[in-house]
């Protein structure tokens, strides 16, 4: 059998994590790692608890050095997303990544998709737990209760999304953004800032709550001496719709998790590579790929198993 080349673009939290997924899918293996940071330094910032197996993984600087690739995981901030993963189809890869700006993510999509039909590929945008598996679970809550209402609660747990936002900012050394839950679909974003010296935190802390990340949201601001003492990569979302069947009202539909987000993530975005090779060329977001092209094995088996 032939395995799926998959390269990892970016190795921070998720891109560790699918280092470690990819290692555990029987048609896949790693073709390497696109990182400006050097090997040693990739090797230095690596938490020995992520567990990841880095062996004597190839890093380069740029993706037409690792030779034959069939999908890169654009493992990179969702605001670098869209110029990496436009460059990669247009050389002639797939690719799947975990944009997670809700609102913009259909922009995205319009921009990618006559890319990716141009140059015979696939891409499949913001394959995480949320948007994602969430977005899958939210479109069958529809199905079932056409009409209603469905609230997603998120949390309590770190969200990487704000927290590197938060890190690209002018004066910060750390930081950890944490989603509270305040229930009805409406949350709180809890930041702590560790700042670089001379910076000053009235400018930080304005610059989180004007950032698009964080502006529909209450969100608070605190300095802090250490970050990496508070850091738990948890996460978790509770579901709920109440709607109508038909004629029938008072359907009570309920989805809840909690898990490890870049462990989540990072298996989410292992099984879409698969699901890449499945697809006519065009980008895709999770509710328009079938759940069977994400995995691995026979469809006769999972007909007898899963239906």
């Amino acid at each position: 059998m032939k395995k799926i080349k998959v390269a990892l673009v970016g190795f921070g939290n998720v891109g560790c994590m699918a280092l470690d997924a990819i290692t555990q899918e029987p048609d896949m293996e790693i073709a390497g790692i696109v990182e400006l940071l050097n090997r040693e330094r990739i090797r230095a910032s690596m938490n020995p608890q992520k567990c990841c197996k880095f062996g004597e993984t190839k890093v380069v600087k740029a993706i037409q050095e690792l030779g034959e690739v069939d999908v890169a995981l654009v493992c990179a901030p969702s605001r670098k997303v869209k110029d990496v993963v436009t460059e990669y189809l247009k050389l002639g890869i797939n690719t799947v990544d975990s944009f997670d700006i809700h609102s913009e993510i259909p922009t995205l999509r319009k921009h990618l998709d006559p890319i990716a039909k141009e140059h015979n590929k696939v891409s499949i945008i913001s394959a995480g737990w949320d948007p994602g598996i969430d977005s899958v679970i939210r479109g069958w809550f529809l199905a079932m209760t056409p009409k209603g209402i469905t609230h997603t609660n998120y949390g309590p747990g770190m969200s990487m999304g704000h927290t590197v936002v938060v890190k690209e900012l002018p004066g910060v050394k750390n930081a950890l953004s944490i989603t509270v839950p305040a229930g009805m679909g409406i949350h709180r974003r809890m930041v702590y800032v560790e700042l670089k010296p001379g910076a000053n935190f009235a400018e930080v802390e304005k610059a989180i709550k004007t950032d698009p990340y964080f502006i529909k949201d209450r969100t608070y601001v605190f300095e802090v001496n250490k970050v990496e003492d508070l850091i738990d990569v948890g996460h978790g979302v509770l579901m709920e719709r109440k709607g109508v069947s038909g004629a029938t009202h008072n359907q009570q539909l309920k989805f809840e998790m909690k898990i490890n987000n870049p462990a989540l993530t990072a298996q989410v975005m292992v099984s879409a590579a698969r699901a890449t090779l499945k697809q006519r060329p065009g980008c895709y977001t999770m509710i328009e790929v079938p759940v069977i092209d994400f995995l691995y094995g026979e469809l006769e088996d999972f007909v007898s198993s899963l239906v």
